[in-house]
């Protein structure tokens, strides 16, 4: 019997992504969900990658992860902020072609894990300081691809993409178009 590469090469993948979202400072119910590890693997690989010379300080933070969708629409900088993301999502392929009746389940995955990740890491050199966080983030794609409570829509006046919120009221305006 012979053993399979591709077997191992999963594994390592899964724990290359897992580090990727320790280093973004995910929950450890958020690094299980997309990458299937357990959370005793979890919690080694944080002390592990804790362990190692010259890392920054971790921040493991507890808790539920994000689930208010007011946070997005909060202040005009915010919205204008979810609007860069969703798009540089959107660009990356996090996001589905349509809206899905279970996003919980059908969004997290290896594949879009890692493209996830490029999007945030993208956002972020863009954006510098901001207020939305890696778990913000995975909340805002999951939003999205639902589409209950947040869509993406187009501003009235230049056609580019803004995150909407579902109930009154409904910007339908860029902060750029809206501040003109």
């Amino acid at each position: 019997m012979r053993i399979s590469d591709e077997r191992y090469d999963r594994d390592r993948q899964r724990y290359d992504l897992a580090m990727r979202f320790i280093q973004h400072e995910a929950r450890t119910r958020t690094i299980r969900t997309w990458t299937g590890l357990s959370d005793d693997r979890i919690r080694k690989l944080c002390r592990s990658y804790a362990a190692q010379d010259g890392a920054a300080p971790l921040t493991r933070h507890r808790g539920k992860s994000p689930q208010m969708t007011s946070f997005f629409m909060c202040s005009p900088r915010m919205r204008q902020e979810t609007s860069i993301l969703a798009s540089i999502c959107y660009l990356h392929g996090v996001m589905p072609s349509g809206p899905l009746s279970n996003p919980h389940l059908n969004i997290p995955g290896m594949h879009r894990g890692e493209i996830l990740c490029e999007a945030f890491e993208t956002y972020q050199r863009m954006i510098g300081t901001s207020s939305i966080t890696f778990e913000h983030a995975v909340f805002l794609v999951i939003a999205l691809a639902g589409g209950q409570d947040l869509y993406a829509g187009h501003c009235a006046e230049c056609s580019g993409l803004i995150v909407m919120d579902r109930y009154p009221p409904a910007f339908r305006r860029c902060l750029a178009c809206d501040s003109v």
